[in-house]
């Protein structure tokens, strides 16, 4: 038996760690366009900003087709 509070199991998944890279890639990518020269990075800027949101859309589908932390297709590794 797990102790909730002191395992409360977030962030541990398949579809936690998919999410996460995509949105750290949208964000690095972000920051570079971001200190081009004279303004030449906005849409670049957008785009990253887009991925983003893609990550965090691209997690909660991996989360409901069961890779989350409670999906019939994760299993937890023991710590």
């Amino acid at each position: 038996m797990t102790n909730p509070i002191a395992d409360p199991g977030h962030g541990h998944s398949p579809a936690a760690w998919t999410a996460v890279v995509i949105m750290l890639v949208g964000f690095t990518a972000g920051t570079v366009f971001f200190c081009f020269p004279d303004g030449s990075g906005v849409v670049g800027v957008w785009i990253s900003a887009a991925v983003v949101v893609l990550g965090a859309i691209v997690g909660w589908v991996m989360a409901k087709a069961g890779w989350g932390v409670k999906g019939p297709k994760y299993t937890p590794k023991a710590h």
